[in-house]
């Protein structure tokens, strides 16, 4: 089997849990944090850029001192939380050209926030593809709408030629081969409302419940601690089971306490530390005997 340039993707797609590391906003994008974060613990660096700032030229100096650093081994993968959310469809059209700002980067994957519908979210992944990049036949979607000239600035970062790129820069598991990841947040109770249709767009691997803006759309001003309110189970427990319905990854933070359990209740992508991430894959080779 061809190695994965998207290490996230290699491990969900060998049914292993993943981790990240990085927050909402505040992201150090320099060429030297770049270099610092090649050997990162992480299956993946989240860089936030819907509460932190639209930095292409520090994610362009972020993504070449990672590629410097990590050599002919390949980057950590490096998923960006997108400026524009999903609130409709007319929305992500109009602003699809924040994907494609980002995606020449050179990362490996997008998450959307505030999913709010299928019709939105179809519209994320047409702007992540390539128009030579049909979707399923009858799912009812366009062909993707992601221009050509990014192609080699993002080949440069993967370690791969341009075309090479083209055929690696698709959604997966839509496309088995393909190597980007797209995610989803489910954030609030239109999105809630939705759920269901919106985790069966075809193309979406992961998504989250988002316990802090979730928490403000049923009105308390923060996340409130355990016991979790009924409401706020609710919905959690709603978007767990549409994503198991949907054959798609769930993600949710957990502690090195309650990391295994989460784990044998199927959840598979993981916001936490390093000893998270320790704890977690050692009771995940064990499980599997």
């Amino acid at each position: 089997m061809t190695r994965r340039i998207n290490r996230a993707i290699a491990g969900l797609a060998a049914g292993r849990p993943i981790f990240y590391t990085g927050g909402h906003s505040g992201a150090n994008l320099t060429f030297e944090a770049g270099m610092g974060m090649a050997s990162t613990w992480a299956d993946y660096i989240n860089v936030g850029m819907e509460h932190g700032a639209f930095d292409m030229h520090g994610l362009d100096e972020f993504m070449r001192g990672l590629a410097e650093a990590s050599g002919t081994d390949g980057t950590p993968a490096v998923l960006v939380e997108l400026p524009v959310d999903g609130s409709s469809e007319q929305g992500v059209r109009i602003n699809a050209w924040q994907c494609r700002q980002i995606l020449a980067r050179g990362v490996h994957g997008l998450l959307l926030c505030h999913a709010e519908s299928p019709e939105a979210v179809s519209a994320f992944v047409e702007s992540c593809r390539y128009p030579f990049q049909t979707l399923g036949v009858g799912d009812g979607l366009n062909a993707g709408r992601r221009g050509a000239g990014g192609q080699a600035t993002a080949a440069a970062i993967w370690g791969i030629t341009a075309d090479e790129y083209l055929d690696k820069a698709d959604p997966w598991p839509l496309n088995p081969e393909g190597e980007l990841l797209l995610g989803l947040k489910i954030e609030n109770r239109r999105a809630l409302e939705r759920v269901e249709e919106t985790l069966r767009v075809p193309g979406i691997a992961f998504a989250e419940w988002g316990p802090a803006d979730m928490s403000m759309s049923f009105g308390y001003r923060s996340f409130p601690h355990e016991p979790r309110p009924p409401e706020l189970t609710a919905a959690r427990e709603r978007v767990f089971a549409a994503c198991k319905a949907a054959g798609v990854a769930f993600l949710e933070g957990a502690s090195s306490e309650d990391v295994a359990a989460k784990i044998d209740a199927g959840v598979r992508v993981f916001g936490g530390s390093e000893e998270v991430a320790r704890v977690g894959r050692s009771h995940a080779v064990t499980a599997n005997g």
